[in-house]
């Protein structure tokens, strides 16, 4: 750069000037927040009726499509630079028809899916209800799991690893993350010091945006239940 100026002496001051401002500046992009936007997939025909879907699929329903093009709309004003889905169809499906308008990079992460609810997968919920097998499990909060599934915390420990991965790649980044209620749960309520037990409040809302922020250490809430 300074032989372009047409400086022929290297100034050793000049030098360490510039090497402590590269440092100063590595420093700081160290310490960028990176912003994970959470949504879940639109509606499906399994959730009209009601079934627990876990890591089978169902297609959206018409309102689901129309959902996920008014959100594609909506979420322009965010300025988001990249798109993270689950890659279970629902979330692809609803990730392709938000893109066409944000027309974001985007990328599938299998640790995003809903947590695995084994044999129940396909059941209606009020069938489960009924059971004596599903009350008991409810009162275990985070080592809740259902027959042949996976537990509460295991979906916590593979999704939050997997934001961690993808901030370290993504540093300083807004990214749109399109998952399921049972993932965006488990995040949210760890953060927030739930037990994850019936007899607590509801804490989110379905179908709205839910911000976390990282820092290279450790999660935060940024904001919860925001209208998309």
């Amino acid at each position: 750069m300074l032989r372009f100026l047409g400086l022929e002496r290297f100034d050793k001051r000049l030098n360490v000037g510039l090497l402590e401002l590269i440092t100063s500046k590595q420093r700081r992009v160290a310490f960028l927040l990176t912003y994970f936007a959470l949504m879940r997939h639109a509606e499906t025909e399994w959730n009209r009726e009601k079934r627990v879907q876990g890591q089978q699929d169902a297609p959206l329903t018409s309102s689901g499509r129309q959902q996920a093009r008014r959100w594609g709309c909506a979420l322009a004003r965010h300025q988001l630079d990249y798109m993270v889905t689950s890659d279970l169809g629902r979330a692809i499906h609803t990730a392709t028809l938000i893109n066409h308008s944000l027309v974001l990079p985007c990328s599938l992460e299998p640790r995003l899916r809903e947590q695995d609810w084994g044999s129940w997968s396909g059941s209606k919920l009020s069938d489960l209800l009924n059971t004596n097998e599903l009350k008991v499990q409810e009162k275990l909060g985070w080592d809740f799991r259902p027959v042949d599934g996976e537990s509460r915390r295991e979906v916590l420990q593979r999704s939050r690893q997997a934001l961690m991965d993808i901030a370290q790649q993504m540093r300083g980044n807004r990214i749109l993350v399109i998952t399921h209620g049972g993932v965006i749960r488990c995040l949210l309520y760890r953060l927030c010091g739930r037990r994850f037990l019936p007899d607590e409040p509801a804490l989110i809302k379905p179908y709205r945006l839910h911000w976390l922020s990282y820092n290279g250490e450790g999660f935060k809430v940024y904001r919860l239940n925001e209208e998309i």
